[in-house]
């Protein structure tokens, strides 16, 4: 997978060295339905099958409905118009993975175990695991 590192805004956003490695683009910004929303982390690759990989991290002034913590977060593996791995916490249903077809319940602990589960599934989605 291409890539050239990962991008932090948020010091209090811990990622584990040698979790990932993907290209960022420092111009995204803060999302804007989300009133003083700040991006926390942004990671983006591709691999040369052509799947990609996009982890975006908030850090938000109140919970989302639903979750009990300061994160909103969209992470997706997948094709272009083919969702094959996803966590996210949508308002109104918490958080939550897609696996497949599937979509079950998701246990919040911490980014750092956020994104290592979201990776490990990736990584069983490949084949690599």
């Amino acid at each position: 997978m291409a890539g050239r590192g990962i991008e932090r805004e948020d010091p209090a956003v811990k990622v584990p060295p040698g979790l990932c490695r993907l290209t960022p683009y420092s111009a995204y910004g803060t999302v804007r339905h989300m009133k003083k929303a700040t991006r926390a982390f942004f990671d983006r690759g591709e691999f040369p099958d052509g799947a990609i990989v996009e982890m975006t991290i908030w850090r938000v002034p109140d919970p989302v409905s639903g979750s009990g913590h300061a994160f909103k977060y969209s992470l997706f593996y997948g094709y272009p118009g083919k969702r094959v791995v996803a966590y996210d916490n949508e308002r109104g249903k918490g958080d939550h993975r897609h696996i497949g077809d599937r979509e079950e319940r998701y246990v919040f602990t911490s980014v750092e175990a956020l994104i290592s589960d979201f990776l490990s599934d990736v990584r069983r989605a490949r084949g690599e695991s």
